[in-house]
């Protein structure tokens, strides 16, 4: 027992000392965000509903795994896995996937980072700045809900900083593996034998970005196939999204705005649409104020939206915040887009909403 118990420290010894020489390090890490959400006019009937929400509260919840090693001459080799759950009952979110926020490896260096895996592509990382309220509760993930899902299964991704200068993109073999329904999981695996477009998405970033100012601009094409949701059940179907943003620094108050411009060509309908947004956020100490208008357009159509939010948070840790958000949200024509992301609505009916919240970050 005594030579057993040398032996297992040896071995403990012997693989720190290796981890050491090799300057690796993994950290676990996480968010907890859930709170209780009211809203009405949930239904055709006109009914409001509260509720513990699932999908988002003012962040995703996730637990995640990263790490990185040195592996000299300034180049490191790098891993990522996040794992995204539902709070309310504890079950996974994003298709059910086990790490469905990220799944990558990848190497980086003085020219940039080169990534393969399940990762966030340009339209998600391209709007994060400039979107003051980014993936909340009622935020531009309700009126698109592609937004806060920009993720691309089976993808080699690039992303440069040089100076303010910054260079991405993104190309899947197969955008998205789960059959498992909604914005996340929209069952178009792709790498199919004989057809080089069905299931592939690329999407590209170029922006500028300093502390007091940044401007980005990304595009986004994905490809369909037979099962696909959305209307794109063939390779010839498309949906396309092109975005310019922009966002600057006036004292400690930062205001951000864009325009989404997307176009789809379903086996269903050929759709055009553009999405505006414009916000402001300001802290008051441990206080944090934001608010934001946005707008989606509709071409050949009167079925748009238009929504504003307002939302206090407060720290009371640098890791524990507790918040607030309140929405009015008017559908136009037949829309039937729900303010609360992942929640429903009577289809041409303005809604109203509040959310009190609580997160936790370790």
């Amino acid at each position: 027992m005594n030579k057993t118990i040398r032996g297992a420290a040896a071995l403990a010894c012997g693989l720190a000392a290796a981890g050491a020489h090799a300057q690796s390090s993994v950290q676990i890490y996480g968010i907890v965000d859930t709170g209780v959400v009211y809203v009405t006019n949930a239904d055709a009937a006109g009914h409001s509903v509260t509720k513990m929400p699932s999908i988002t509260g003012e962040f995703p919840s996730r637990i995640g795994f990263r790490g990185t090693e040195d592996l000299g001459d300034g180049l490191q080799a790098f891993f990522a896995l996040e794992n995204g759950f539902a709070p309310d009952a504890g079950t996974l979110q994003q298709g059910n996937r086990l790490f469905g926020r990220l799944a990558q490896v990848g190497l980086k260096g003085a020219w940039g980072a080169f990534t393969l895996g399940r990762q966030l592509n340009m339209t998600y990382i391209s709007v994060l700045k400039a979107d003051v309220l980014g993936p909340s509760i009622f935020a531009i993930g309700s009126i698109d809900p592609y937004l806060p899902n920009a993720r691309s299964d089976n993808a080699l991704g690039y992303m440069g900083n040089f100076g303010s200068v910054v260079v991405g993109a993104t190309y899947s073999l197969g955008r998205d593996a789960s059959n498992a329904g909604g914005p996340a999981a929209t069952n178009c695996a792709g790498e199919v034998a004989g057809n080089a477009k069905a299931c592939r998405q690329y999407t590209g970033m170029l922006g500028y970005e300093t502390k007091a100012w940044g401007v980005n601009a990304a595009y986004d094409r994905m490809y369909g196939n037979a099962g696909a949701s959305g209307g794109l059940t063939s390779s010839a179907n498309t949906d396309t999204r092109r975005l310019v943003n922009a966002y600057v620094m006036l004292g400690e108050t930062k205001v951000g705005a864009g325009v989404l411009a997307r176009q789809t060509n379903a086996a269903t309908a050929r759709t055009e649409s553009n999405l505006y947004y414009f916000g402001a956020t300001h802290p008051f100490g441990p206080l944090v104020a934001d608010a934001q208008w946005s707008r989606r357009d509709t071409r050949h159509s009167n079925d748009d939206v238009t929504m504003l939010v307002a939302r206090l948070t407060y720290g009371l840790s640098k890791r524990t915040f507790v918040y607030t958000s309140v929405g009015h949200l008017d559908n136009d024509g037949a829309s039937a887009v729900a303010l609360d992301a992942g929640g429903t609505a009577g289809a041409g009916l303005s809604q109203n909403g509040v959310m009190v919240g609580l997160r936790h970050h370790f």
